[in-house]
């Protein structure tokens, strides 16, 4: 078992390369929508 199947993603498959990957693009993404709406609240554009 690896290190990344314990914690929150206690389901088999969690550490596989395709779901890591997709949960980075939802991470990444998310932080990148966040810093926009924030640039665009806090400066008239």
């Amino acid at each position: 078992m690896s290190d990344l199947n314990r914690g929150i993603m206690k389901f088999k498959g969690a550490d596989s390369p395709k779901l890591i990957a997709i949960s980075a693009v939802l991470v990444f993404g998310s932080i990148t929508v966040l810093i926009i709406w924030a640039l665009q609240s806090a400066y008239t554009m």
